[in-house]
């Protein structure tokens, strides 16, 4: 099942706003907390005392905390790949290793008495088979991948599919990172340009970078990198419907009350008999049928990728049918444009599969 998560950096911010973020994210039915310690500059002890209040107030508003480290971390805070007691006394529940420590310690650390779950880098090419093969607790282990604060430096979607599939393959756990829109937004760097897992995610709505991922459906742990997202946008992720692939759809003008309700029916699915032109729904044929839909003809026939059709009066047999136009095609007077997609929402269709369901939200 799909868990959303939020980020929090409190060395950035006061207790009171990094609490009552947390807070507001656990009412909303979020279930994990990232932070880092890759940046954090205070001694061991101001760090623990400090992260183990942290901690407390994440696990009483019902998040499992997972904090960013690498090999420095580990000697700062004076913990070995054999000894994470340190972790423990803060409470961490997942220690994400950005760095190795070498073969035989990343499998070591699998088995800590601590209870801790690794998490390892999903944004590098980690031989996780291999790992398991010699000894490494697969039931102990997850992936979470990068964020990248720098414009222009974030994953292209073809490496992150590559690597992603492969530990999903591996049956791990995979978290990713979505960015909030808000302004004077920040990280655990003093760069403040967003911080998505996915390039092309940088500058679109939240709740569609949440719908993208959710589509690709390659990771389970879906979290706001950025601090602090709005409520708005913790709202608007808490209730993405992640059952099936949603796009916000534009009405056409003129739209009827009869298609409205088509567009919007629940149980859209891909036909299995598909080409590469169009998605096509054919049940609202049978569960509208003998609804009358008037025919709104128009001079342009070639209608366009993210057009949403609906078949009207002129052809009965198939009337109340939706399509969703993947490529450029010339159509008659018997098929109605209801409405179309906002050109950044078309990146959903690439993943709507045979058989998968879908459908819209205004």
């Amino acid at each position: 099942m799909k868990q959303l998560g939020i980020s929090v950096y409190p060395e950035h911010t006061t207790k009171e706003k990094a609490y009552a973020y947390m807070r507001l994210a656990g009412s909303l039915g979020f279930k994990r907390v990232f932070t880092c310690f890759l940046s954090v500059t205070e001694s061991r002890e101001d760090t623990i005392r400090n992260f183990r209040e942290f901690t407390d107030v994440a696990h009483e508003a019902g998040l499992t905390v997972s904090a960013d480290t690498n090999p420095e971390v580990f000697e700062k805070m004076g913990a070995t790949p054999y000894d994470l007691s340190v972790f423990k006394e803060i409470g961490l529940d997942i220690i994400r290793l950005d760095g190795h420590f070498g073969e035989v310690e990343d499998i070591a650390i699998t088995h800590n008495k601590e209870g801790i779950r690794i998490e390892y880098n999903a944004s590098g090419t980690i031989a996780v088979e291999n790992m398991i093969a010699c000894g490494a607790d697969a039931e102990n282990m997850c992936f979470c991948s990068n964020f990248f604060p720098q414009r222009h430096t974030g994953m292209g979607l073809d490496r992150y599919i590559e690597l992603t599939s492969r530990y999903k393959k591996a049956g791990m756990r995979i978290a990713s990172f979505v960015t909030s829109q808000e302004k004077n937004t920040f990280g655990p760097w003093p760069v403040y340009d967003g911080l998505p897992t996915l390039e092309m995610h940088r500058d679109l709505p939240i709740d569609l970078q949440l719908r993208h991922l959710n589509a690709i459906n390659l990771c389970q742990d879906i979290m706001v990198g950025n601090c602090f997202a709005s409520e708005e946008e913790l709202r608007s992720l808490a209730g993405t419907d992640l059952t099936k692939i949603n796009m916000r759809f534009i009405p056409e003008e003129g739209i009827t009350e009869t298609e409205k309700e088509i567009v919007f029916w629940d149980k859209h699915a891909h036909r299995d008999d598909c080409n590469d032109m169009i998605i096509r729904s054919t049940w609202p044929r049978v569960e509208f049928k003998g609804k009358s839909i008037p025919c709104r003809p128009r001079a342009e026939k070639t209608v366009h990728r993210g057009d949403v059709l609906i078949v009207n009066d002129n052809l009965e047999h198939y009337r109340g049918e939706l399509w969703i136009v993947l490529k450029d095609i010339e159509v008659s007077d018997q098929y109605n444009i209801a409405g179309r997609l906002p050109v950044e929402e078309q990146i959903l269709l690439d993943w709507i599969k045979p058989r998968f369901t879908f459908g819209f939200i205004d």
